[in-house]
């Protein structure tokens, strides 16, 4: 396969380069290669970029197939421009023994991308039974997490923390102070009180925060902090970063483009959690990006049937379908009004994921494997979620107009999405 006229990222700036693959690896690289009998994609006026990786998915196989599958999830992400992603062990059942681990890694073979397995960090991620850390990573989990539910228990977490950080492996968290948190289904605040809603408040993941860092000084562990939100959040990391605490985390599209502000009515494509926050916790994690206290994006994609999506704020589930939407939102809202750089948030949504948890590097060199995508910036779309491939129509963004278009992916030199 030889991909040709691109401008291909490379590490920090695009240059105009070829691409030649052989099998599933980069066996040439130069400004103008030409072969005879391959396969050729023009990508004249476009950018070839490393495949996105995606630390926070949920593809809810097995048990939840009504809201999305392995296939249709990692189909979904292939046409998002992502050949990695971190599936979340909230599944029934969830994969906290051998065997289930051993047959969760079987249902993710259906995977049409890189599909990486959380192992949780709890029994069924609820209780205080830390489960096998070592065993599950020699099975394939690539890192811990009970996203969905919260460690409760700070001697458990401090457990955990220290048997995560014996293995060197990561420990991605769901902060969220569960007493706190009190059936809230949207933000503490004008809207809460316009709704007449039971608020979710600042203090429900600050508190948990707080406590989790200091846990995380103490043992050394890598802690990843989820979906952060809130302004006190960036500040803490920031601070904790200083300080040299090993710790990382990441914000979810959604939250950068979106506040409270611009909930209208009770409509629950806006119910996700953490809840969409304050203008000026919006500011603060876009400055967090620019500074680079946040690390990464990611989309805790989380699909949902229509019917669970449409009960109101009260009765819906958590949760954004948004693996398909992200960078041509991002681009849209983020690069083309200057906010941040196209090359940052290439880093945002592909190189730095790879360093921080260790994974495979995308990076498009001579001998890696042949992970990728082709986008054409210019080409102009309306996001229309009857057409997502996702299960999960569920978005707030639905007839939002964007730039920025994957034409292509390819994961280990295969085409899978486009062409």
């Amino acid at each position: 396969m030889l991909i040709k006229n691109g401008k291909v990222f490379q590490k920090d700036h695009y240059e105009k380069l070829d691409i030649l693959i052989e099998g599933d690896k980069i066996v040439n690289l130069s400004p103008e290669i030409t072969v005879s009998d391959d396969e050729v994609i023009d990508a004249q006026g476009k950018i070839v970029n490393p495949g996105f990786i995606d630390v926070h998915v949920h593809f809810r196989e097995p048990g939840q197939t009504d809201k999305e599958t392995i296939l249709t999830g990692s189909q979904a992400a292939a046409k998002g421009g992502y050949t990695t992603v971190g599936a979340m062990p909230n599944v029934i059942p969830v994969p906290d023994t051998s065997e289930k681990f051993q047959i969760q890694q079987i249902l993710n073979q259906q995977s049409v991308i890189t599909l990486e397995q959380y192992a949780p960090i709890t029994t069924n991620e609820i209780g205080d039974e830390l489960v096998d850390f070592e065993r599950m990573q020699k099975l394939g989990a690539f890192a811990f997490s009970n996203d969905g539910h919260a460690v409760k228990n700070s001697r458990t977490m401090l457990h955990a923390m220290k048997e995560i950080a014996k293995i060197n492996s990561h420990l991605a968290a769901h902060i969220e102070d569960v007493d706190l948190f009190n059936h809230g289904v949207i933000n503490k605040g004008k809207k809460s009180a316009e709704f007449g809603l039971p608020g979710i408040s600042e203090a429900t993941e600050t508190a948990q925060l707080a406590r989790d860092l200091v846990l995380a000084k103490e043992t050394g562990v890598h802690y990843h902090a989820s979906h952060i939100s809130t302004k006190t959040s960036v500040e803490m990391i920031r601070s904790a970063k200083n300080d040299g605490i090993n710790v990382t985390c990441e914000v979810t599209p959604h939250h950068l483009l979106l506040c409270e502000d611009d909930i209208k009515e009770d409509n629950a494509m806006y119910k996700m959690n953490p809840p969409l926050r304050t203008k000026e916790d919006q500011a603060a994690l876009i400055a967090g990006l620019q500074e680079g206290v946040i690390d990464m994006i990611a989309t805790d994609h989380a699909p949902h049937t229509m019917t669970e999506k449409t009960r109101g704020f009260l009765r819906s589930s958590f949760g954004i379908s948004g693996i398909e939407t992200a960078f041509s939102l991002l681009f849209t809202k983020l690069v083309k009004t200057e906010t941040i750089t196209l090359e940052k948030l290439i880093q945002l949504m592909s190189v730095h994921p790879v360093e921080i948890f260790d994974l495979p590097s995308p990076e498009i060199q001579v001998g890696n494997t042949a992970n990728l995508n082709i986008i054409d910036l210019e080409k102009e779309s309306e996001i229309q979620a009857t057409k997502f491939i996702s299960k999960g129509k569920n978005t707030p963004f639905d007839g939002v107009k964007v730039s920025g278009q994957v034409t292509a992916t390819i994961c280990n030199g295969q085409i899978v999405y486009g062409g």
